[in-house]
């Protein structure tokens, strides 16, 4: 029972794997990962409260792991529907994407289980190979081969924070003489304040900046956020991000809470950072998906500012904003899936006139936007609003002021997307067809938002026990 999501989803990828082998079987391969996606789901729910260890105690199953497999599993549950067609990818790999898609889903799961160097590293290769083959995996838009472009900067960028995160687990080893977190966290502590340990940890926290796009470790999303398929993009832009923030809750306990200033300047340097270029490059992006791209960037930022307090509340204030940033994100792309005819990438006057297209769909986007912008009642503000609350109270001034001005530069552009869905004429522009699936999901997830923003305490109370759980 403690392995059993994880079994699901390896059970479900020997089977893709037979489907693929056959030709005219991608209605098969859709099948399959739609109700592996469910059944995973419903069995992570089920197994909320195990806890228990695994692999020489190399993999522990706690409520803290157990709450981002769910988050995960939805996740990649809603990208299935939301991508139903997969337009823009060629139906002959299209069981091979699938297959794909759950490898990665698998890695992700198994990530944020281990708590042992060598089994991270390992998951966290299986995650990232398997995206790195979904992005080219697109039909060629008009012979400019941009899934390329986009491919090879995402292996390349994913290979130098791997091997910069590799040296930052031997520093570690060599510090501290184990692989084991249990063995390394109070070892790192008695070593606070030593200069080469907080370069061990800064180092070791960048193959996560990598994953969440952080800054400096940005630099590939734009490209292939525009590069690869709608769906792929909603996978990699949502579900990723929850196992790379729950891996750098886990790293930043290796900071002693009264010794690690520099830890804490890092972070706070690359929270600030990553707001400011993340909302000013979106200013002028006129695709959706790269202004997503770069919005998502902030939203790196505002992740850290619960992690710079270095305590309890902070990290899980950073846990409940993820998880609402799934959500969120989710909702944008679900309406791009629709509203793209052919797998073509959307750009803002492609929404022109949605209301009257599909008002459902418009809705849809309304809410996920004014959620990223954090406008109340949605979880976007209510999260923003608890990590500034946590980082003013940790004392600190000037980044919550930043963090602020941060967010009054975003309304401008998420408005500015909904401005166009709302007030523009359709201009010629064909009625988008919604099925009842999509319609379900769309609703599921507007209440989701509406919920996760109006009643967070319930939430934020489970998020404190689940990093209790790690501590």
């Amino acid at each position: 029972m403690l392995f059993i999501p994880e079994l699901s989803l390896l059970i479900g990828s020997l089977i893709l794997f037979g489907v693929s082998l056959g030709e005219g079987k991608e209605k098969w391969a859709h099948i399959v990962v739609l109700t592996l996606s469910v059944v995973t789901s419903l069995l992570c729910l089920a197994t909320l409260g195990q806890k228990g260890t695994l692999f020489f105690e190399a993999y522990q199953i706690d409520l803290f792991s157990q709450l981002f497999k769910l988050a995960i599993a939805v996740g990649m549950m809603v990208v299935v529907i939301i991508g139903s067609q997969l337009k823009g990818v060629s139906v002959k790999v299209k069981p091979e994407y699938y297959l794909f898609m759950v490898l990665s889903t698998l890695g992700l799961m198994m990530l944020v289980s281990c708590v042992e160097l060598l089994s991270l590293f390992v998951a966290l290769e299986l995650s990232s190979y398997a995206l790195y083959l979904m992005v080219p995996m697109r039909d060629d838009q008009g012979g400019l081969k941009i899934q390329m472009e986009a491919a090879i900067k995402y292996v390349l960028f994913g290979v130098v924070a791997t091997g910069t995160m590799l040296y930052g687990m031997s520093y570690i080893y060599g510090l501290t003489g184990t692989t084991y977190m249990s063995g390394i966290v109070p070892k790192m502590h008695d070593l606070a304040g030593n200069p080469t340990a907080m370069l061990a940890i800064a180092l070791f926290m960048s193959g996560f900046f990598y994953k969440l796009a952080v800054f400096p470790f940005h630099f590939w999303v734009p490209d292939v956020y525009q590069g690869a398929s709608n769906a792929t993009t909603a996978f990699i832009a949502s579900v990723p991000k929850l196992g790379a923030a729950a891996i750098l809750i886990r790293i930043t306990t290796l900071v002693a809470p009264d010794a690690g200033e520099s830890v804490v300047m890092l972070l706070m340097v690359c929270a600030v950072c990553s707001m400011f270029y993340g909302n000013l490059s979106a200013l002028v992006q006129t695709d959706v998906k790269r202004l997503l791209g770069f919005s998502g960037i902030s939203h790196a930022g505002f992740v850290l500012l619960g992690l710079v307090t270095l305590d309890t509340v902070g990290f899980a204030t950073s846990m409940y904003y993820i998880s609402g940033y799934l959500f969120m994100n989710l909702a944008c792309f679900l309406v791009i899936c629709k509203v793209s005819r052919n797998g073509e990438n959307v750009s803002v006057d492609d929404l022109s006139g949605l209301y009257s297209r599909a008002p459902l769909l418009a809705l849809t986007l309304l809410v996920g936007m004014m959620a990223l912008a954090g406008i109340p009642p949605f979880v976007g503000f209510m999260g923003k609003f608890m990590l500034l609350t946590g980082a003013l109270k940790a004392g600190h001034l000037t980044l919550v002021i930043l963090a602020a001005l941060n967010t009054a530069i975003a309304i401008y552009y998420y408005l500015s997307v909904v401005r166009v869905a709302f007030t523009k004429a359709p201009e010629g522009r064909p009625d988008v067809p919604v099925d009842a699936l999509t319609r379900v999901v769309s609703i599921a997830l507007i209440v989701i938002i509406i919920v996760m923003g109006v009643v967070p305490k319930p939430i934020l109370a489970l998020a404190t026990s689940a990093v209790k759980s790690i501590l």
